[in-house]
């Protein structure tokens, strides 16, 4: 006697096939959208930033002990070797700053957040991979209860979801426009450390979003760190060939403090609530 032909929604080869991607696309929007609904998770802080910065104690670590082997090489191909790994080291001793300042600010938006006895919650989003993103995710584990979204993505070059993201708040996305639909959708602010393609990717997408009212919400944005920003990107310069408003200079806030940063969001979120509750 035959056996049933297999169902179409339990044949894996078929939902794996490019003749599927509309399926795999419906998924990653109809899953999250499901599991943030069940978590009560509405409004959302992203932070984004480098994936290659580490806490400044790990990064002062590293430089010290590549000093160490490049005094004791005697071999000139490994010391060359070395002495590469070593300027590496000292431009994360750079990011190691702002991976302990997005803990730091992630932790007292937490810390505030719960606090308050307002039924709208701002749970700290990320990409929910290493760097600045395990910086955030960390610093809402630092206070007790605190709980935060990871939308992590498959990559060939990066971690699974760092471990400091709530579990059932923990993503894995194939499709990066999936993946951002989520970040943008639920955003209620944004901050964005020192970050490279992927950091300007999300910047100036979501500034293009605003600038032509794609985005209608209040969307308090934080550029933290003005060395860097000042050093890699010239949006003044936008306004002065005319490729841009001048009006469009404040889709976003220069911060270069904790205690700067926080006040500034605080203050934006708290405003645009008492907005849209009068």
């Amino acid at each position: 006697m035959s056996s049933h032909p297999e169902k179409a929604y339990k044949n894996l080869d078929f939902l794996n096939s490019p003749a599927a991607r509309h399926i795999r696309i419906l998924c990653e929007y109809e899953e999250p959208r499901q599991r943030f609904k069940e978590q009560r998770v509405h409004d959302t802080i992203v932070f984004f930033g480098s994936a290659r910065a580490r806490p400044s104690v790990v990064a002062a670590d590293e430089v010290a002990h590549l000093e160490r082997e490049v005094g004791r090489s005697v071999d000139p191909h490994a010391k060359l070797e070395l002495e590469r790994s070593l300027k590496v080291a000292n431009n994360r001793v750079r990011l190691g700053r702002f991976y302990d300042d997005t803990r730091e600010l992630a932790r007292r938006l937490t810390e505030w957040d719960m606090s308050r006895k307002a039924a709208r919650r701002y749970y700290v989003s990320t990409g929910g991979g290493p760097g600045i993103m395990e910086a955030a995710n960390r610093g809402a584990a630092d206070i007790e209860g605190g709980r935060s979204v990871g939308l992590g993505i498959s990559l060939p070059f990066e971690e699974k979801v760092n471990k400091y993201v709530t579990p059932e708040l923990a993503f894995e996305f194939h499709y990066f426009f999936t993946r951002k639909y989520w970040f943008l959708y639920l955003a209620k602010a944004m901050v964005l450390m020192p970050g490279g393609f992927g950091t300007m990717d999300e910047l100036f997408e979501t500034l293009t979003l605003r600038q032509t009212g794609k985005i209608k919400k209040p969307m308090p944005t934080v550029l933290y760190g003005t060395d860097y920003w000042d050093d890699v990107m010239d949006v003044e310069a936008m306004m002065r060939w005319g490729t841009i408003s001048e009006k469009d200079l404040q889709l976003f806030h220069r911060s270069n403090t904790v205690d700067d940063a926080f006040e500034f969001l605080v203050d934006a979120i708290e405003s645009s609530e008492s907005t849209s509750e009068g």
